[in-house]
């Protein structure tokens, strides 16, 4: 069974960097995609965003947010979906649903606003995390239309 999640889109704020109670950190913040297209009765513009909730267990990944990333950055994320429950300070238990960047198969690249360029962070499954320096990137369009669509 496959469990992957890809992702580009913007931070809404700062990510927040924690110590757990095991020493290790953890990073989150909320990403947000947006899709756009054109509305097939009216042709006017509509856009949709989705926020999603990143969690990242990943040290070297931690390191990365923590120097290079802050609100408004554009993220490329690779990582799986965990759903986990807690309960509130009202004793009502919640569901919360993460895209979650562990040591191992997760992927983070930073997408430079201007495009020009972009930082690949990934998870390998050894000791060391790679980081490779990208090439550089056209802008990507966002925007969809009914003619791009095969079918």
């Amino acid at each position: 069974m496959i469990n992957k999640v890809i992702l580009v889109g913007n931070l809404g704020k700062d990510p927040e960097v924690r110590t757990m109670s095991n020493a290790k950190q953890v990073a989150t913040f909320s990403l947000a995609t947006t899709e756009n297209w054109n509305d097939k009765n009216t042709g006017e513009r509509v856009s949709k965003t989705e926020w999603h909730q990143v969690v990242v267990f990943n040290e070297p990944l931690i390191k990365v947010i923590s120097n290079y990333v802050n609100k408004g950055t554009r993220l490329y994320i690779e990582g799986s979906l965990q759903t986990r429950k807690w309960t509130d300070n009202n004793g009502i238990e919640r569901y919360t649903t993460e895209v979650v960047l562990n040591p191992f198969n997760s992927v983070l690249k930073i997408l430079s606003p201007q495009g020009s360029s972009e930082t690949h962070y990934s998870g390998a499954p050894s000791n060391n995390t790679r980081a490779d320096l990208g090439t550089p990137t056209n802008h990507v369009n966002d925007t969809l239309d009914d003619d791009d669509i095969p079918f």
